[in-house]
């Protein structure tokens, strides 16, 4: 299967995307990257998933609508895992908007 897994740099979408790489799915990461905690933790974990030859990492954002679109017209994807999210309860107070454009948009 083609399998578009979004918050592929998280702690349980890079699992997510081991466990679907060693059962021989392609697997297309998506992550945005941001900086609420530190963005080597996340390329770490990017790096884990570097050997498997049918993993694609995507630097973006999945707020970003036409880019989204773009992936999906030519994707051509069995299945779609969404685990992006905005992290961390107490600064969704300080910046609600990053939650809505993740979290629920």
């Amino acid at each position: 299967m083609k399998i578009l897994l979004t918050g592929a740099a998280g702690f349980i979408g890079m699992h997510v995307a081991q466990i679907l790489l060693k059962r021989g799915d392609e697997v297309v990461g998506i992550d945005n990257l941001n900086d609420y905690y530190d963005p080597a933790l996340k390329l770490a974990r990017l790096d884990q998933l570097k050997p498997y030859p049918n993993f694609r990492f995507l630097k973006d954002d999945i707020s970003d609508r036409m880019m989204m679109e773009d992936l999906f017209e030519k994707g051509h994807f069995d299945a779609v895992i969404n685990l992006a999210a905005q992290a961390g309860v107490r600064y969704s107070l300080k910046n609600p908007h990053a939650y809505v454009q993740s979290n629920i948009v």
